[in-house]
């Protein structure tokens, strides 16, 4: 038997056992769990079109809530964003993506947590200070420490520019902050990350403040950047109104009843970070 940490609690739902936040906020990274698509509404697997029965038995992808035969839906994997204690049942399309996100709790984050060494330069200010910068434990600010330290809510960063040896800050640099694992930005292997911009809105302000970061001999500071890689970007997903359609054409292509619940309400889009 596991213990339980301070700050979390045991949560069980339809679709496993989860270690969630206690009272206060969750991590910006959380998912929430899918609703998923109601069994009477579902008589077909939804990726080979097999016809459930007493034999064929139906199961729910815990990650995108549609509903599988159990060949279509066997593997079971970790799904930290949802904070599942145990590894899940999965479809396909959705292991693959959290197998991809595995790598970035299981390394990426705690690199974040650990921190680096920084030269900090706020705003549009001409002096600069030495701070150590490192993510929370509960994910949900940015800590600087140094003699004027700084608090960055992460859910409120409305985007942030990497900065490299090979390039200087410029506009086709910056990236939205608003999601994890999209690789298409990666720097290239040639490519060192000096620093970081980051813009964001104080706690109960709505101006934006800017926040430069460089690099200092501390060598946690490259590696602190390249984690922060992984955490920007555009949402890697089907667009909702394909995957709307495309549910819709499978509840409804064989003469059975249109329902509505079933094709739009459980795909209903859901905010990684709310900003």
């Amino acid at each position: 038997m596991f213990s339980v940490p301070p700050g979390k609690k045991l949560l069980r739902s339809c679709s496993g056992l989860r270690m969630v936040a206690d009272g206060g906020k969750s991590s910006p990274f959380c998912l929430e769990e899918p609703q998923w698509v109601p069994d009477k509404e579902c008589h077909r697997c939804m990726q080979c079109d097999i016809k459930f029965d007493f034999m064929k038995r139906k199961h729910h992808c815990r990650r995108c809530g549609r509903c599988f035969c159990d060949k279509c839906c066997s593997k079971k994997v970790a799904l930290d964003r949802m904070c599942f204690v145990d590894p899940v049942r999965h479809c396909a399309d959705c292991s693959l993506v959290s197998q991809k996100e595995a790598d970035f709790f299981d390394k990426q984050l705690k690199v974040l947590i650990a921190g680096g060494t920084f030269s900090v330069t706020p705003g549009e200010s001409e002096k600069s200070e030495v701070m150590t910068c490192r993510l929370t434990s509960h994910h949900l600010f940015l800590l600087l420490d140094g003699e004027t330290p700084l608090e960055v809510p992460v859910s409120r960063i409305s985007s942030m520019q990497i900065l490299t040896d090979a390039a200087s800050p410029g506009d086709s640099d910056i990236h939205t902050y608003t999601s994890l694992l999209d690789s298409h930005f990666l720097p290239e292997e040639s490519s060192r990350p000096s620093g970081i911009v980051l813009h964001y809105k104080r706690m109960a302000h709505m101006d934006t403040q800017q926040l430069r970061m460089d690099v200092t001999e501390d060598k946690k500071g490259p590696a602190w950047l390249a984690a922060m890689y992984k955490v920007r970007a555009r949402r890697r997903a089907t667009p909702m109104s394909t995957r709307v359609h495309e549910c819709s054409a499978h509840l409804h292509d064989r003469n059975e009843p249109r329902r509505m619940d079933a094709a739009v309400l459980w795909l209903r889009p859901r905010r990684l970070f709310g900003v």
